[in-house]
């Protein structure tokens, strides 16, 4: 992809930075930081397969010693919360200079937070009601396992049982209970309205393909 391509080529031009790899989707993304264990993940929000949102929380209870630092086109206080309730050490633009991201890293390296300015500001006015989120909207979501938010997730983006299955390593059966699963405990009863939900709370982004029916 052009984009990490390019943020690669900014990244490797420091001399005390070095890129241990890269990830095209979340579920990537998780895998690799459990076999590379970097210090720093520079993690987007729209991923496919598996959204930056469970990547990141994911990896923040498998690798807590891993520093996340969200790059990304969303700046609405919504998203900010979220990773912020995940465990986020920064949040930043994907306008912003690549000095500011060499910065940004290597302040998440150290055990401090980075914030773009304008994502600080809302912050600061908006932290106290974010400590209590855990990164789902307050309501059924946020008791849905791990689990169950990588199927809603594959749901949303129009796989199927078989390529869901085939995806996560379960079996048809499995799959199709956690669908059951998920309908009953959301009160929604069709495919279309999972999709819906998902989008909502933000488990998909909308430059992944959807297809709703």
């Amino acid at each position: 992809m052009i984009v990490r391509e390019g943020l690669r080529k900014l990244l490797e031009a420091q001399n005390d930075i070095e890129v241990v790899g890269e990830a095209a989707t979340g579920r990537e993304a998780v895998a690799m930081t459990l076999k590379l264990r970097p210090a720093v993940v520079v993690m987007d929000i729209a991923m496919p397969l598996l959204n930056g949102l469970e990547a990141t929380r994911q990896i923040r209870q498998t690798a807590p010693e891993v520093k996340v630092l969200m790059l990304t086109a969303h700046s609405d206080d919504t998203y900010v919360e979220k990773m912020t309730a995940l465990g986020a050490a920064g949040y930043l633009i994907k306008q912003t200079s690549a000095h500011l991201l060499s910065e940004a890293i290597r302040e998440v390296q150290k055990g401090n937070s980075f914030f773009s300015a304008s994502v600080a500001r809302r912050s600061q006015k908006r932290r106290q009601e974010s400590l209590g989120r855990k990164g789902l909207p307050k309501t059924d979501a946020a008791r849905l396992s791990s689990r169950e938010v990588e199927v809603l997730q594959l749901i949303a983006e129009g796989q199927a049982n078989k390529q869901i299955a085939a995806e996560l390593g379960i079996s048809i059966k499995t799959v199709e209970k956690h669908r059951d699963h998920l309908m009953q405990r959301l009160d929604i009863h069709d495919t279309a309205g999972l999709t819906r939900y998902a989008i909502a709370a933000g488990l998909v982004e909308c430059d992944v393909p959807l297809t709703i029916v």
